[in-house]
């Protein structure tokens, strides 16, 4: 394992100790100041059952595996789930996970065909960078983007000041996607375009920064999102995220509205406007 590896393991495990009360873990604190947030090294190491120098080099970045039941006696204590889990397994055991070549990304043309032939709810196509990749032409008009534009969604995200108009929740919107990339990283650590993205962003975007240094972790699922869209007004769409296993990282995303809901005539409206 690299240093840079073992630095994004301690990383992330400080992140989620940092994250998690003494309440929350049942450690009694006896009304005692504490000093830092979350829980203390040795209160992690003694609800994993490990040694407090065992964890605390953990932590630090040294040179040390894992066993399959410690990784799962510290994941128990600070309780992550499936996501963090799995990137967890990532950092700590690189080589059992599954490497593929790192190239430009192409879309099939039957996924390309899928997309546009869904009628009543947008479609877009994204990749394992985030980067647009394609769509139908109602997904293109709910993102305020150009049919024949494929931009980077984490750069217009956190860089064009329109899209905090268009996302109601932008916060809860914006962690998401950086939880995405932060798995898409652990997954390839050495997509030198992907490490880009990230260094540009770190520098472009405060807010950015500030959430990627929390490490949060998740899978793009499926999600109620809520849109302010500059024609049409306020829509309440139904988000589900279909993953391309021959295409590992890219994904369909569909977005619908409830039938008969004010939303889902706000959405046949918009697709009325682009016809």
């Amino acid at each position: 394992m690299s240093e840079q590896r073992y630095t994004e393991l301690g990383d992330f495990l400080r992140s989620r100790r940092a994250a998690l009360s003494p309440a929350e873990s049942g450690v009694p604190t006896y009304g005692t100041p504490r000093r830092v947030p979350g829980l203390r090294r040795e209160e992690v190491a003694q609800l994993a059952g490990v040694s407090v120098n065992y964890y605390t080099r953990l932590e630090q970045g040294e040179s040390h595996q894992m066993s399959d039941s410690v990784m799962e006696a510290i994941a128990n204590a600070l309780r992550l789930d499936e996501s963090e889990r799995l990137h967890l397994l990532r950092l700590a055991w690189p080589a059992q996970v599954a490497r593929r070549e790192i190239g430009p990304e192409s879309v099939r043309p039957a996924v390309h065909a899928l997309a546009e032939s869904i009628t009543g709810q947008a479609a877009v196509i994204v990749g394992r960078r985030a980067d647009l990749l394609g769509g139908n032409r109602l997904g293109f008009a709910l993102l305020g983007v150009g049919p024949g534009e494929r931009p980077n969604m984490t750069k217009r995200m956190f860089l064009e000041p329109s899209m905090r108009d268009l996302l109601v929740d932008w916060e809860n919107q914006a962690r998401s996607t950086v939880a995405f990339l932060r798995m898409a990283s652990g997954d390839q650590p050495d997509d030198v375009l992907l490490a880009e993205l990230v260094g540009e962003l770190s520098i472009k975007s405060p807010e950015f920064a500030r959430i990627w240094a929390t490490h949060p972790v998740a899978e793009c699922l499926h999600a109620v999102r809520e849109y302010d869209h500059p024609l049409v007004g306020r829509l309440t769409l139904n988000e589900e995220s279909l993953r391309l296993p021959d295409d590992p990282g890219q994904r369909v995303i569909f977005s619908g509205a409830e039938p008969g809901s004010p939303s889902a005539e706000r959405l046949a409206l918009l697709g009325s406007l682009i016809s």
